[in-house]
């Protein structure tokens, strides 16, 4: 299927993708981002802040930003990286890909280039398919390392999901796990309660999380499941007032609205061989919830999610 390249107000080339039953993605070429993801009713499921800044070399706010080489800040490396901030390409070689069968899909690339072989001295291909189907999308990402020595590095996608109020959600599949609270100088504790909730600023770290996780907006009856693969971890963020109110890019308000549960590689980095290849996974779909005695029961969502994998809880 043709790619339709359109520009934005700023000049950035993006590209749209649609499927049959009406849904939508918009996919930026800058920072291999996607930027708004809708389903068949129109209604955005992506979050994008009222203050995102729409300029290179600005990383922007909001929908699916890709962290690589590194999660965090470290070294003379910018936060999370560079992938975010870099302008990607097509990519025409997805021989190791099944092809993309009843979804729209592109394909994208980014390479080493001489700039950042001064900050990151390694040379790597990075691929990113990004699929759409009903109710469904797909992102799957691989890192070559086209270097003649082995490196290492930290992944994550990031995925701002748009709820209808920060203080109604539960996220449901991180119970009983450890992780590591960047709020308390990365110290690791195990969770106790039955299901996250958001009350204030929460930034941490799960570790061996299962390969599926369940986001349940009680108000919008809307649970995303988030289904994973070798990406170990599962961060979950938001900034609550004050650190908001501290973000350029983020309006006062808008943590009312967004939470960040994302996908990683963090805690044990990803170790390559000379033109060796990772290849990680993530499914984001979403199923409506009905209360049942004004709860939801998440098990039978988790269970209810027909999936080839067995589900781990």
């Amino acid at each position: 299927m043709p790619l339709n390249i359109i520009h934005d107000a700023n000049g950035l080339p993006r590209t749209i993708l649609t499927e049959p039953n009406g849904s939508s993605a918009e996919v930026l070429l800058y920072g291999g981002q996607v930027v708004s993801w809708k389903n068949e009713r129109k209604e955005e499921l992506l979050f994008m802040s009222s203050k995102a800044i729409w300029k290179p070399p600005k990383a922007i706010r909001g929908g699916i930003p890709v962290y690589f080489p590194q999660f965090g800040n470290l070294g003379s490396l910018e936060q999370h990286g560079f992938a975010r901030n870099r302008m990607w390409s097509f990519d025409g070689d997805t021989s190791s890909l099944p092809p993309a069968n009843n979804q729209s899909s592109v394909d994208l690339i980014l390479k080493s280039t001489e700039e950042d072989l001064k900050t990151w001295p390694r040379s790597f291909e990075l691929r990113l398919r990004i699929s759409l189907s009903a109710g469904k999308l797909t992102l799957i990402p691989r890192v070559r390392n086209t270097d003649n020595k082995p490196f290492s590095f930290t992944f994550a996608l990031r995925n701002y999901l748009s709820v209808s109020d920060i203080s109604e959600v539960r996220v449901e599949g991180l119970e009983t796990l450890d992780y590591l609270d960047n709020l308390e100088r990365r110290k690791r504790f195990t969770e106790q309660a039955d299901a996250v909730t958001i009350d204030g600023e929460i930034d941490r770290v799960y570790l061996t999380t299962p390969t599926k996780i369940a986001i349940i907006d009680h108000e919008k009856k809307r649970t995303f499941v988030l289904r994973k693969e070798s990406m170990p971890d599962a961060v979950v963020w938001n900034p609550w007032d004050k650190k908001a109110k501290a973000l350029p890019d983020l309006g006062d308000v808008d943590y009312k609205t967004m939470l960040c549960v994302d996908s990683a590689a963090i805690e044990t980095p990803i170790v390559l061989k000379p033109f060796e290849e990772w290849k990680g996974y993530q499914e984001l779909s979403t199923v409506s919830s009905s209360y049942c005695s004004g709860q939801l029961d998440p098990w039978k969502v988790l269970q209810g999610y027909h999936s080839p994998h067995p589900v781990n809880h």
